[in-house]
């Protein structure tokens, strides 16, 4: 009968031969059938659970959906490991080389004295990695397409600015944000369709470098728009079940007057 790893083991260690053990022959057979394909969904909803624990300040359960997301990466390195490619050691081996080399302003002769700077000493560095292996790609090809937009136009405008190619000031983000909305105006106008969604865009666009500019998270920031929103509609809707009013039946002007109770409370 297979054994858990012993408790002086190295942590690490123990987990990787934990996940060697369950994909053994007297393994579990589920963790046995598991594939990298079948994986994916399963790595997606732990990132998510781990935003979910750091947002709720809970040390403890940031601690546990740590050690889910740690677990993933066990075990497709196991699955790895098994088709002779790689092993977890490999996987820490090659993002600590990744790291020291990214970091020419730590371990180098660069300077950086602030975030942007050490942003685009991690930029040049990368350039010259692909350089020197003869790659010919845009700096934005490591950004995932699959990426949420929004994250994804945060992730772009990043790299951009890291280069240099940027707004200086919020003010001159601004400026371009009451460009973008006049366009909208003029598709509107207009009545072209794809002008309207193509500006629209362009104007989203623009918002997340105007984010990024006042050091804010535009995905942070809208979440919690969004938990406003729904605290706010969650008071209406009860004050009218109080009253037993049903909100379709309630004119635009006292739904607006109870928005403004719920804003105060």
């Amino acid at each position: 009968m297979p054994q858990p790893p012993p408790d002086d083991a190295h942590p690490f260690d123990a987990l990787v031969q934990l996940m060697r053990t369950l994909r053994g022959p007297e393994g579990c057979p589920w963790d046995k059938e598991q594939s990298l394909d079948s994986l994916k969904a399963y790595a997606v909803e732990e990132v998510h659970e781990l935003i979910d624990a750091i947002e709720s300040r809970d040390v403890a359960s940031h601690r546990d959906e740590l050690g889910d997301v740690l677990l993933q990466i066990a075990f497709q390195s196991q699955i790895r490991s098994e088709e002779g490619a790689f092993d977890a050691y490999d996987v820490c081996r090659a993002i600590t080389d990744k790291m020291v080399r990214r970091h020419p302003h730590v371990f180098g002769d660069e300077q950086a004295d602030s975030a942007a700077g050490g942003r685009a000493s991690w930029e040049r560095a990368k350039a010259k990695e692909r350089a020197d292996r003869g790659e010919v790609r845009s700096a934005l090809a490591g950004i995932p397409r699959s990426l949420p937009s929004l994250l994804r136009a945060s992730r772009m405008g990043e790299k951009a600015s890291a280069l240099g190619f940027d707004w200086k000031r919020p003010e001159d983000v601004l400026a371009k944000l009451r460009e973008e909305v006049e366009e909208i105006g003029e598709a509107l106008d207009a009545g072209d369709r794809e002008g309207i969604a193509a500006e629209f865009g362009d104007l989203l666009l623009a918002m997340t470098s105007l984010a990024r500019h006042l050091d804010v998270e535009p995905e942070d920031a809208l979440r919690g728009a969004n938990d406003r929103f729904s605290a706010r509609f969650e008071y209406m809707e009860a004050a009218l079940r109080r009253e037993g009013r049903a909100m379709t039946e309630v004119p635009a002007d006292q739904l607006e007057a109870l928005w403004q109770q719920a804003k105060e409370r």
